[in-house]
């Protein structure tokens, strides 16, 4: 009470005390202490189905008929721009089984160019397998992220079709399955659906894929058919033999519900974009929250406060009325 009583005494002025105050927090800043946190990290690998059935033509950009793919990448790329810096993404391939990165995640706002280079050459020319299982991909995937140097969570863009058409002997059971927690489905493709068109390798349309090619065929053979990756080439001979392709929304909510993931329609961007802050931070990495700019902030407040007084502020109210 004594140290008090003397301090209270010295200091008796408020502007004395504001100023002593204020002259701690710049010291203190000074030193630039600071508390540990866990800082979130957002790194995503949004992966475009390059199958066939991705040239599908049932989207609209601008009121423009568009391909599946074309409308995936005009989603991705609006996805980048969104990023805020400190994000890193990576841009995947799916086809057959398999999904392929073309690198680990990198940050947006340095590798931006990069990053909307790889999205808009995303081609079916890619393809290493004439079929699409997406069912058998998710185990594959999961390796794939674990080889990265850091976790990233999944946005998969897909139509949902399985071709090979699924049954009993070539749907993988996925009761065990750990790791597709928080990955996110984005369904493209319209409920009405359209005919896949068939491409040479030049990308000059010849047709397209007749009901045949899609047609389940009883026993070994449809299982061998999946393993080596081909399929019935015929082209439709007539408009009714051509093979219609939907977005199977179903399948894939049932599929993201299976692996303790989720689903969007992705007719919506900003559907897509509220389903994606859904998602938690891919990781959190131990950092540093260093208190400087707080304290001179503080600091400069209590400087400012030295120079109010009650006098003051009855003045100003009377200029300002």
């Amino acid at each position: 009470m004594i140290f008090f009583d003397k301090f209270k005494k010295h200091f008796e002025k408020k502007s004395d005390f504001f100023l002593l105050v204020s002259f701690i927090l710049l010291l203190l800043a000074l030193i630039n202490p600071s508390i540990p946190v866990n800082q979130p990290l957002y790194n995503y690998i949004l992966i475009a189905d390059i199958s066939q059935s991705m040239n599908t033509e049932d989207m609209k950009i601008n009121q423009k008929t568009v391909s599946r793919l074309d409308y995936t990448k005009h989603i991705m790329s609006r996805l980048v721009e969104d990023f805020p810096c400190g994000t890193k993404v990576s841009i995947g391939m799916f086809a057959g089984v398999s999904v392929s990165a073309t690198y680990s995640p990198i940050e947006v706002c340095e590798n931006f160019s990069n990053i909307n280079t790889t999205i808009s050459k995303l081609d079916w020319r890619a393809t290493w397998s004439g079929n699409t299982r997406i069912r058998e991909s998710v185990v594959n995937l999961a390796r794939l992220i674990r080889s990265f140097p850091e976790s990233a969570q999944v946005v998969f863009f897909t139509d949902g079709e399985e071709a090979p058409k699924l049954h009993v002997f070539n749907t993988r059971d996925l009761e065990q399955f750990q790791g597709g927690n928080d990955w996110l489905f984005v369904g493209i493709g319209s409920d009405e659906g359209a005919p896949i068109p068939k491409y040479d390798n030049k990308n000059q349309l010849i047709g397209y894929w007749s009901n045949d090619s899609f047609a389940l065929q009883p026993g070994i053979a449809q299982i061998s058919e999946s393993n080596i990756g081909v399929r019935d080439d015929n082209v439709a001979s007539g408009a009714t033999d051509r093979y219609m392709s939907k977005l199977d929304r179903e399948y894939l909510e049932k599929l993201a519900k299976e692996i303790g993931g989720f689903y969007v329609d992705g007719q919506s961007y900003r559907a897509v974009k509220k389903e994606m802050k859904k998602q938690p931070p891919a990781w959190k990495a131990p950092d540093q929250f260093y208190l400087q700019p707080i304290l001179c902030f503080l600091a400069l407040l209590f400087f400012i406060a030295r120079f109010v007084s009650k006098a003051n502020i009855i003045s100003l109210i009377r200029k300002v009325t």
